[in-house]
């Protein structure tokens, strides 16, 4: 039974949906909930999370579903649900605020504000009754209650400090930018060496646990290998992926990667599956690949691409966010297997295929098996007396056999809300996995999948773009990441296609960026549209955190793209926002991998690459494959004079490879072999 005066029902988010019938009048976000509570006089209580966030559902069901608890916030409060995923410039805002508070953050995030909308206390998960060292819930909504009756001018007080906090915030970490535009290649030395203090170089990754992914980090060192032939960078890399294809983050029967680990050795994840992270680790493993050619890489990569077009795929080609960690209520039972179970999956084969994954009767995880593997195929093979080849057969038979089983489980609830960001994101990968297996189904997804988002997330009436996407409908102004990721889309897929259509839309969404999102007297971009006006600061967002800096990828497609159009205040844009950040960069590279590879990039060479002729497409594939970590590359069967690398190229029966740099060329090669010989006497 619907729950009167409970405003989310209308809602298309999951996670809102999912609040829907508790007996909290929750609001969605929006002028209504904000001018009730100005109207009212009443402290705004906002609690953001996500569909797939389990601890958000645990205190669903402990307070928001408890009619007691309900009746307190409904009489205290004006009561205001957010899914972090549709509004993360307040999620930005409100978490800031809160580590600002306590020292940390996370979700789900409650955080009590004025009814202006500023922030005076808050706090992530709090439990019914006291436990954890935390009061429980209901004790906070009183003493706030209380508070903002007998001392509602200091709690006021309290909320300007902390706004003035946030507008302060926004220059942390930025410093002059550098006079002469250089940059000092010794400078990556001391990025290798302040990475690896804290690389774990037993299991891989960086830190301790919960244990994330970090392929901002990763990527890095592959490439810092490629310019330094550095085995410590290769081998921390390769270990740290390996570790966690083998390792219970990695769905062994299914494919695809879980958000993060929460032991070091990556066995027991959270076991949401996010599409950021696994557009984050193709784009990763599709690199390494290229670099060391280990097949297992290509595997991983093929089998995470199924799982995310089997799972995370709409009919129309747009990609869903995420599925939840959590099925019949319990974390990962989707997942997990008895012995028994499987025995009964794999009879007589059982045996050797549990020694593989390590499953045994006493489990690796809370009494069931956690599928892992210990040992790689090919010694595990040897060990056992069988040839890797047989093995491998056997191996994926299981596996078809597992998921056949697991596919009659009841199913861990979809996030089918699709956004702009993450849609680009995955649209990246798809393009670099192209480049690294050449498999054209990869080609044709990244094409149909931009397609999808142009007819869904653009506004075709006033070319406005949105970010969330659900039902046909198109919901809340793009962010910066949104955009920043979309161009680099579209720069990768001009690459792997030679439509150079994709370069001058790229170009106008950079335009439209730069118009609406700079800041007023800096190189920066603002997280928010210059037109938004229900947030009480603009935030500038540079750290890399699960996703990449809208501002790092920003800058990034700045430089690629003043080269393109020979826009040189782009470049110079670029180069600015990097030497503001190097100081930061350089010590703390974990927090700004993708700065980094751009520092990288500004002091290597970068070369110009393009390909002519009137059939170039095979040997435009196999230039892709190759493993050029910084490079601007087009390819065109047509006389083309709009681009500056593209003027006065010859279109020729034999395709032609032109190496230049600052749009003077080297005498084409006729063959990637010729290339490649010419790329090592530059």
């Amino acid at each position: 039974m619907e729950v009167k005066g409970n405003h989310l029902t209308q809602e298309t988010s999951p996670y809102l949906l999912q609040h829907a019938h508790n007996p909290v009048d929750w609001y969605p976000w929006g002028p209504d909930a904000l001018q009730k509570a100005r109207n009212e006089n009443k402290p705004i209580l906002v609690s953001i999370g996500y569909a797939a966030c389990h601890w958000c559902h645990v205190m669903e069901r402990e307070s928001f579903e408890d009619e007691g608890t309900a009746s307190i916030m409904n009489e205290h409060f004006v009561n205001i649900k957010i899914d972090r995923e549709e509004r993360p410039d307040l999620d930005h805002i409100y978490m800031d605020a809160v580590q600002a508070m306590t020292g940390s953050g996370g979700w789900p995030l409650n955080v009590f504000l004025t009814p202006e909308g500023k922030p005076f206390y808050g706090g992530t998960y709090f439990p019914p009754t006291r436990a954890f060292n935390r009061p429980s819930w209901k004790e906070i909504l009183l003493s706030i209650a209380e508070a903002y009756k007998e001392r509602r001018p200091e709690l006021i007080q309290q909320a300007e400090n902390l706004t003035n906090h946030l507008l302060q915030s926004n220059q942390f970490g930025i410093g002059p930018q550098s006079v002469s535009g250089k940059f000092d290649p010794a400078v990556l030395g001391e990025v290798y060496v302040n990475l690896m203090k804290n690389a774990d170089q037993q299991e891989g990754g960086f830190g301790r646990a919960p244990k994330f992914p970090q392929t901002f980090s990763i990527q890095w060192l592959l490439r810092h290998y490629h310019y330094t032939k550095s085995e410590g960078a290769l081998d921390q890399a390769l270990l740290s992926l390996d570790k966690m294809i083998q390792g219970g983050i990695y769905d062994q029967i299914g494919g695809g990667f879980a958000r993060y680990a929460t032991d070091n050795e990556w066995l027991a994840p959270h076991f949401e599956k996010m599409l950021y992270d696994n557009a984050l680790l193709l784009m990763t493993i599709s690199e390494a690949y290229q670099l060391t050619g280990k097949e297992n890489y290509k595997e991983i990569i093929d089998e995470t691409m199924a799982f995310v077009q089997r799972e995370l795929m709409s009919p129309g080609h747009g990609f869903y966010c995420a599925l939840d960690a959590d099925s019949e209520g319990e974390e990962g039972k989707f997942y997990v297997w008895s012995k028994e179970e499987v025995e009964e999956v794999l009879g007589g084969e059982a045996g050797l295929i549990s020694d593989y994954f390590d499953i045994s009767l006493k489990g690796n995880w809370e009494g069931n098996n956690i599928l892992r593997v210990r040992m790689p195929l090919e010694e595990f093979a040897k060990k056992n007396g069988i040839e890797p080849e047989q093995f491998r057969m056997k191996i994926q038979w299981a596996k078809e056999r597992l998921m056949g089983a697991r596919s009659k489980r009841e199913r861990p609830l979809l996030d089918d809300k699709m956004l702009l960001g993450w849609n680009a994101l995955m649209n990246v990968a798809c393009s670099k996995a192209f480049m690294a297996t050449g498999k054209k189904e990869y080609l044709d997804l990244a094409i149909q999948n931009m397609e999808f988002i142009r007819n869904s997330f653009k506004n075709q009436e006033d070319a406005g773009w949105y970010h969330s996407y659900k039902n046909g409908k198109a919901k809340y102004p793009a962010f910066l990441d949104d955009f920043a990721f979309l161009v680099q889309a579209l720069i990768h897929l001009q690459e792997i296609t030679g439509n150079a259509h994709y370069l001058e839309t790229a170009k106008e969404l950079t335009e439209y960026v730069i118009a609406h999102f700079s800041e007023e007297d800096g190189p920066f971009f603002y997280y928010t549209h210059n037109a938004q006006k229900d947030i009480i600061v603009r935030k500038k967002e540079i750290y890399d955190g699960a996703t990449p800096s809208g501002n790092a990828v920003m800058a990034n497609n700045l430089f690629y793209l003043s080269v393109v159009f020979d826009i040189r205040e782009w470049k110079t844009r670029s180069m600015e926002m990097v030497s503001s950040l190097e100081q930061v960069i350089q010590k703390y590279p974990g927090s700004f991998g993708i700065w980094a590879s751009l520092l990288q990039a500004f002091s290597v060479d970068v070369p110009e690459i393009v390909i002519t002729g009137k059939k170039i497409n095979d040997l435009r594939n196999q230039f892709l494959y190759i493993f050029i970590p910084h490079r601007i590359f087009q390819s065109t069967e047509i006389t083309n004079p709009t681009f500056p690398l593209l003027e006065g190229k010859p279109i020729a029966d034999q395709p032609l490879i032109f190496l230049c740099k600052n749009y003077a060329c080297e005498r084409p090669a006729d063959s990637l072999s010729a290339f490649i010989r010419l790329m090592g006497t530059t």
